[in-house]
């Protein structure tokens, strides 16, 4: 059986797992999943295993550098030179990729750098599923299977008849990763434990680990080298900064002989590695963690079922809701214990701390969706946000590994903090929690808050420590945006000082709009709009979007923006401008402008709320249509199957929320604004023991616009369900057709 699966490429692994579903429990989710998706095109998704928001991402990378191998890993490459045991998830930033194995024979091949050791493989020799990867080496003729436990990751090696061997590089990096340090220590003969610490978007990562081989190596063979860092270029002088190690751990095998590898990682201490790797992984067992695993994500993955006759769409909705759940990540130890932010070691009793928070992005459709699916979870990262600012001064912005990496714009912690507060979720300290925010929000010489809150926005002109990228126009909408969600708590809370604070500073959107353009504008300090000024243009103003696509960024008070540009009909006609206006020049668009419509560019966030405005001005229809295209056109069961970066699971955050029918457009509102559901039956299982179901009759891919629509037996009355709706338990039933229907609420 296992030749057998050997020969199954992704592409057929996918249709197999569809088709075999009525053979299968209902508990089978894990082999839906096609963690191909995203791995080619501009994705940046990786195909590698990993339990659900493991520590582990082990991964084969290519071992070429380059923006498409930002996850170590592109479709359209052919050789892979090891596999590593951390990675990130449709990001735009090069990083991890620590504790690279790379099984060979004798003599293997080595390429000049940076691709060094390396085998070629085929697709049609490849395939995974949630928690499992499998690969043949060609070179080599090696099978390598890849599972995951939260902490640990096991690889077992299928050799030929051979003198084999499998390398450790600690000094190999890629991308923006450099190697400043690393150590390696054979403990006995099978055990081998050290460190590698690298510089990187991450900056000063630490990571730790402990392996255990199920054979004993015949010899070992470890060489060390300097870092150097450079310190004068004119005097060409060098200063020895750390040590580089490389191993070779040597075998004999027989045809068929399995050697597994179980390597746990922490951010805290090779002891900890140790700790961890006797808690999760203490037997040398492959199928028996694989089992594990797989178990973990079909408990996570049914927590949503659906029916549907779709295979394409069940596929493309189970791996939508898994890359959903690979981050945030756990970053600490079995025992609590974890690298904080001040570069001291804590220890979270009776919570896990959580890294890897890219909330520019997830604050929008991933974030809301774990109150749903996973509220101990959402716990738990409120508690890490709150280690964090005690830590650091500050909430994350997008950290990893303990270091806060500034990347993006925004106090996009506070959104989720809030949300999760007023759901109800969790045991945190909401006093506390809102100090955090308020101190965050309140940091004047960070990213042009001290101007924010002097003049009412952040002008173009003037620059800080943080403020390189500029963005100031973006900057301005964010932090308005983060106001209004301090408002909320702070009123909820009682102190009404607060919210009367951050409820005026949360219409401070209106002062970046010019009414001679009816566009959200970059404003000199001295209250100048900039000049000339083109909306399509993507400038230094505006972050990873043009004007069109960061007006709508108004999510709190979507009524005052219809006001400010002149009423609904007027915002009406603009909002239908936005999916019809199509760029003068397409081929002249940035690499982050894609799954363009007009200029709606599903590829980047800030437009994933935009098409469910039209239910604003009462034209739901073209909600219902825009959705439906942007669910069949730009999410396919390929490697090309996302439009753009995943961006650590928002992407596919939106097409959980939009394929069920609704979607957050304000993330703390708790309000969902209907869409258009693809599902003719649909059930979220809640926490609270009760169980949400959207029922669709009629729906197909024709019949994407809704005739009208109950809960709970009675029509619905709003262009939104309500969280209190869904934790009800509520029944909301659609009735589709291939025309639109009527309008079935009323707006102001």
């Amino acid at each position: 059986m296992k030749n057998i699966k050997y020969l199954m490429g992704a592409g057929l692994l996918a249709l197999v797992g569809c088709a075999s579903q009525k053979n299968m429990g209902v508990d089978r989710y894990a082999q839906i999943v096609n963690p191909f998706i995203g791995t080619d095109f501009t994705g940046n998704t990786y195909p590698g295993a990993q339990a659900p928001f493991g520590m582990v991402q082990l991964s084969p990378d290519n071992g070429l550098p380059g923006w498409d191998r930002i996850s170590g890993y592109f479709y359209p490459d052919s050789t892979i030179a090891g596999f590593s045991h951390t990675h990130l998830s449709g990001t735009g930033a090069g990083d991890l990729y620590d504790i690279s194995f790379m099984p060979v024979t004798l003599p293997y091949h080595e390429a000049e750098a940076p691709l060094g050791i390396h085998a070629k493989f085929s697709h049609q020799n490849e395939q995974a599923h949630a928690g499992y990867y499998r690969v043949k080496l060609t070179d080599y003729d090696i099978h390598v299977e890849l599972t995951a436990t939260p902490r640990c990751g096991i690889q077992r090696y299928t050799f030929p008849e051979a003198d084999a061997a499998v390398f450790l590089d600690l000094k190999k990096a890629m991308n923006w990763d450099v190697t400043t340090d690393s150590y390696i220590e054979v403990v006995d003969s099978v055990t081998i434990r050290g460190y590698r610490y690298s510089e990187g978007w991450a900056r000063g990562q630490r990571v730790y680990f402990e392996t255990r081989f199920s054979k004993p190596f015949r010899a070992v063979h470890i060489d060390s080298s300097a870092i150097l860092s450079v310190m004068d270029t004119v005097k060409k002088t060098t200063e020895r900064i750390g040590t580089a190690y490389k191993a070779r751990f040597d075998f004999k095998t027989v045809a068929g002989e399995q050697v597994t590898l179980s390597t746990a990682l922490s951010g805290v201490s090779m002891a900890g590695a140790s700790k961890n790797l006797k808690a999760e992984v203490p037997k040398d067992d492959f199928d028996y963690y694989l089992k594990q695993t797989e178990k973990r994500w079909n408990e996570e993955l049914g927590k949503i079922a659906i029916r549907t006759a779709d295979k394409d769409a069940k596929v493309k909705f189970y791996s939508a809701l898994y890359h959903s759940k690979l981050a945030p990540t756990i970053f600490g130890d079995v025992d609590g214990a974890y690298f904080g932010a001040d570069r001291k070691i804590h220890r979270a009793e009776g919570w896990t701390n959580y890294s890897t928070f890219s909330l520019w992005d997830t604050y929008r459709a991933s974030h809301p969706l774990f109150t749903y699916t996973d509220p101990d979870r959402v716990n738990d990262m409120v508690k890490s946000f709150i280690a964090f600012y005690e830590q650091n001064g500050r909430l994350p912005v997008w950290n990893i590994y303990g270091s806060e990496t500034d990347m993006m714009i925004g106090n996009h912690a506070i959104p989720v903090i809030v949300d999760a507060y007023l759901k109800g979720i969790g045991d945190f300290d909401a006093n506390k929690a809102l100090a955090a925010c308020v101190a965050t929000a309140n940091i004047d010489h960070y990213r042009g808050i001290g101007l924010y809150k002097k003049i009412g926005y952040v002008p173009y002109d003037v620059q800080d420590t943080y403020n390189s990228d500029n963005w100031s126009l973006s900057r301005t909408l964010e932090y308005a945006f983060d106001d209004h969600c301090i408002a909320v708590m702070a009123d909820r809370l009682g102190n009404k000082a607060i919210a009367a604070t951050f409820s005026a500073r949360a219409k401070y959107y209106r002062n970046v709009y010019n009414p001679a353009s009816s566009f959200m504008q970059p404003r000199h300090s001295s209250g100048k709009f900039v000049a000339p000024f083109d909306p399509e243009e993507y400038s230094t103003h505006i972050c990873e979007s043009n004007a069109w696509q960061y007006f709508w960024s108004v999510q709190h008070d979507i009524r005052g923006l219809m006001d400010l540009v002149g009423g609904k009909s007027r915002f009406a006609q603009k909002l239908d401008s936005m999916f019809t206006m199509h760029p003068v020049d397409s081929s002249k668009l940035p690499i982050f402008s894609t799954g363009m419509i007009g200029q709606y560019a599903h590829g980047n966030e800030p437009s994933h709320h935009a098409l469910y405005l039209f239910n604003a001005v009462e034209e739901p229809w073209k909600t219902q249509h825009y959705a439906a295209q942007v669910m069949e056109t730009l999410y396919l069961n390929n490697p090309s199957g996302l439009s753009g970066n995943d961006d650590c699971g928002q992407m596919s955050a939106w097409y959980v929320f939009s394929a069920l029918g609704f979607y957050p457009v304000d993330p703390v509102s708790g309000r969902y604004e209907i869409g258009t559901p693809i599902f003719p039956y649909s059930e979220l299982k809640l926490a609270n023991g009760k169980k949400f179901t959207v029922k669709a009759n009629r729906v197909n891919k024709s019949n994407i616009y809704i005739r009208s629509v109950t809960i709970n037996g009675k029509p619905l009355e709003t262009s939104y369900i309500t969280h209190e709706q869904i934790m009800s338990g509520a029944n909301l039933v659609f009735e589709m057709s291939n025309k639109p229907g009527p309008v079935w609420y009323k707006t102001r």
